[in-house]
């Protein structure tokens, strides 16, 4: 036991903060777990819209599957992240949380964690939809596909849950959301998409490795400076 106590002890408050505001948001995000349902929804609707525009041709369509993949995502992804901040923002629990001393990276990194594992399970199932949808062969290893389901995920849950922060207050912020979110996640998209591309195709040359790296940049500068700008975000 006291080997126990002198650990936890030796663990930044900060990072306590952030996961116990994680697991509040998960649980409550359980307890709404119809949303996540017409997300998903939402997300397949999107997949039968592209196929339909497209038409009967299963060879285009497994090209193009990867951009439609992350696509849906992306838009499903806004009817998550303006969630974020809803339930604090409605209660006035925002404020309140930021009197306490709770670090705001806190606040930050444990809602983007949170945003983060759902994302996941939702472009994780649209993946399994899309491939089958569009009859996609798997030509690479599936532990692939999961590091770069993650990775894409992540590059779109730290900077939308740092403006779902900043537009919480605003009255449009169903419109102000994608609007600033998507200019800045399109690289992220790119490489995404790109990275995914591959792993369907096949990547001869090995291009795929590189895409990924890039991929890794982008969630490193991302989840940094939404660490750093979070607390003068909310401060406005």
């Amino acid at each position: 036991m006291p080997e126990s106590t002198s650990a936890e002890r030796n663990i930044p408050h900060w990072l306590i903060q952030t996961w116990q505001i994680l697991v509040k948001d998960l649980v409550l995000g359980w307890r709404t777990r119809a949303k996540v349902v017409a997300m998903v929804v939402f997300a397949g609707t999107m997949l039968l819209l592209f196929s339909f525009a497209i038409g009967p041709n299963n060879t285009l369509l497994a090209k193009h599957a990867a951009g439609y993949v992350w696509l849906s995502a992306l838009l499903s992804s806004t009817l998550l992240l303006s969630q974020s901040f809803q339930v604090e923002g409605e209660s006035g629990a925002l404020e309140g949380l930021l009197l306490l001393p709770v670090d705001p990276r806190a606040i930050f990194y444990g809602k983007a964690l949170a945003n983060w594992v759902v994302l996941s399970l939702l472009t994780g199932l649209v993946l399994v939809g899309g491939f089958f949808l569009f009859s996609v062969e798997i030509q690479a290893h599936p532990l692939r596909f999961v590091s770069i389901l993650l990775l894409g995920s992540a590059g779109i849950s730290a900077p939308g849950t740092l403006y779902s922060a900043l537009t919480a207050r605003a009255q449009a912020q169903q419109l102000m959301l994608p609007v600033l979110l998507f200019p800045l996640v399109i690289p992220c998209m790119l490489a995404a998409v790109k990275a995914t591309g591959f792993l369907i195709q096949g990547d001869p040359m090995d291009q795929g490795g590189s895409w990924t790296m890039l991929l890794i940049c982008f969630n490193l500068i991302y989840w940094a400076l939404g660490g750093v700008l979070f607390g003068k975000v909310v401060d406005e």
